[in-house]
């Protein structure tokens, strides 16, 4: 009796509430797996960090351009891709190049029109006549033949030299199996004999950029060689030339009038300044995407920060000019840009008479599709001091990074850099072979990378490097480790190349020397670690064979152990 009351007394046990007992039980089940569910999301959203988009390959990029992935960085000194690594090489446009035959058609043409081939000059006396026909088509035809490794697009007439025995002339070239989608210019300077009866023959050809007169086309001069050009289709973007003659200099407001009708974006401040290059770059064609978006002039500042991981003293370094690294000539004529010294003058001399206003943007929160009705002739974006939040990119995520598209084929690497890669190759031959060869901090780091000092030791790379490349090659080894004498044992098996083997293109004697000085007010400029490593990688990616430390040389993952699969997806 005692027991039975005391049972009954339990409410929660009587039959009319089991079924509201088995629902409370349930709901309060599913709402502790749903905040289990929100913990783990939350965890795993805080310690995510997406691969650094700019060393997708090529093939990746159109896709990575529109995802919603968050635009935040790795610290890497690796170099960046610009807008020419992204262009897809148009064999059918590069198919037209001049062989042999088309000069001895050329040569052929030439005799009908004049009823006979002269095989020697008129005349013995006197400075040797450059612009002969026959002369050119000897000069071009050994050209063709001594270069067997690029193909030829163009010609230029032949100049005078340095004496009556010498002549100029210029072509451009790409190599045969080049991978980028760029044009090449050289000009070298030829040695001429003539003999007794006014035979003319070829003593010798010079080294690559020794013909400085035939560097710019003359005005007035007549065209040289060409097949006919093909059209170019609608939309394709134009080729970079390197080793044309570059003209980087500041763009310059025509009148008041001009300036006064402009309409113009400006970023100022945040906390981009000193960071790597692809953050740079990367928040930069933020900036320049918004002023695409929005039909204004980018007003852009010209001096960065180089990152201290790029330079000799291990700091900072500030006023180093954007041209040092970046094809400012093809931004210029591709996009509306302005230096902002240039800009503030002319702002200052004209905004108040001419009622010029501002308009102040101070949260990135503020999309660029909310300013497309600013009539302010000045849209400034000013970011706080509060990092991340103050970097530049923060503009282009969220909502607006299926709006704004970052235009990658504005920028493009100096060509003044670019040359020094293209002479490196050409003191190659554009024959050879190259080795990516990473140690440094990841060799003498264990933890990460337990196996790539062994794998990059000489035995290791002997044995490794046979299998892969032919004895006997030229072999360029782009390499980050200081003393190039450990890699000497490959020497019996290879002959080996390194970066420092051409400092002779940097000097005070070359050409980028004195280029960079003049563009510096005067200032010398030191060949830094940035420019070592762009240089060392595209010399590198224009190998005929290449083999890479981590793909090729090791099992090691690039980013440490256990991210070979992050990194390859």
């Amino acid at each position: 009796m005692l027991g039975r009351s005391t049972l009954s007394r339990s409410g929660s046990f009587r039959p009319e509430n089991i079924g509201q007992n088995a629902l409370a039980m349930i709901g309060n089940l599913c709402f502790t797996f749903f905040v289990v569910g929100v913990l783990i999301f939350t965890i795993i959203a805080a310690t995510y960090e997406p691969e650094d988009p700019l060393f997708h390959p090529s093939t990746k990029i159109t896709s990575f351009l529109t995802s919603n992935s968050n635009a935040t960085f790795k610290s890497d000194d690796t170099v960046v891709r610009t807008g020419e690594d992204f262009m897809a090489s148009n064999q059918t446009a590069f198919s037209n190049f001049i062989n042999v035959t088309d000069v001895d058609t050329l040569s052929t043409d030439n005799v009908n029109a004049h009823g006979a081939a002269a095989t020697a000059l008129d005349s013995c006396e006197g400075p040797l006549d450059c612009r002969d026909p026959e002369l050119f088509h000897m000069l071009m035809k050994r050209v063709i033949e001594e270069f067997k490794d690029i193909h030829f697009y163009r010609f230029g007439k032949p100049v005078p030299g340095s004496n009556e025995s010498t002549c100029d002339m210029g072509w451009r070239f790409r190599p045969k199996e080049g991978k980028t989608a760029a044009l090449y210019k050289d000009y070298r300077r030829f040695v001429i004999a003539r003999s007794e009866n006014c035979t003319l023959s070829l003593v010798g050809i010079g080294d690559y950029h020794s013909g400085v007169n035939a560097r710019k086309r003359k005005k007035n001069q007549k065209p040289g060689f060409e097949k006919t050009p093909r059209k170019q289709e609608a939309g394709q973007p134009l080729l970079p030339v390197v080793g044309e003659t570059v003209n980087d200099t500041l763009p310059v407001v025509e009148s008041e009038n001009s300036f006064s009708r402009g309409r113009y974006l400006l970023y100022n401040g945040g906390g981009d300044r000193c960071k790597s290059m692809n953050h740079y770059l990367w928040s930069f064609l933020c900036a320049l995407g918004e002023a695409q978006y929005l039909n204004r002039t980018l007003v852009m500042d010209l001096s960065i920060c180089l990152n201290w991981m790029y330079s000799s003293s291990n700091q900072d370094e500030e006023a180093k000019d954007f041209r040092f690294y970046f094809d400012f000539e093809h931004l210029r004529e591709a996009a509306s840009v302005l230096d902002h010294s240039q800009f503030w003058d002319d702002w200052g001399k004209w905004h108040k008479k001419d009622r010029l206003s501002l308009h102040l943007v101070e949260d990135v929160r503020v999309t660029p599709m909310k300013l497309t009705t600013v009539k302010d002739a000045l849209i400034m974006r000013k970011f706080g001091s509060v990092e991340p939040d103050n970097y530049w990119y923060r503009v282009c995520e969220g909502e607006t990074e299926s709006v704004i598209q970052r235009p990658w084929h504005l920028i493009w690497k100096s060509r003044r850099l670019m040359d020094i890669v293209s002479a490196i190759a050409a003191k190659l031959n554009w024959d050879y072979d190259a080795v990516h060869i990473e140690r440094g901090e990841k060799a003498r780091n264990k933890e990460l990378w337990p196996n790539l000092a062994a794998d990059t030791s000489p035995d290791a790379l002997i044995s490794t490097l046979a299998n892969k490349l032919e004895e006997g090659r030229h072999v360029y080894i782009a390499t980050n480790e200081p003393d190039t004498s450990f890699f000497n044992p490959l020497k019996d098996k290879y002959t080996t190349h390194f970066l420092d083997e051409y400092k002779d293109l940097w000097d005070e004697k070359s050409e980028w020397y004195s280029e960079t000085k003049a563009l510096n007010k005067g200032v010398p400029v030191e060949f830094d670690g940035y420019m070592r490593i762009s240089v060392d990688t595209e010399v590198f990616l224009r190998g005929k064979k290449q083999v890479e430390t981590f793909n090729d040389l090791t099992n090691d993952c690039k980013d440490g152990v256990n991210t070979c699969t992050a990194a390859a997806s």
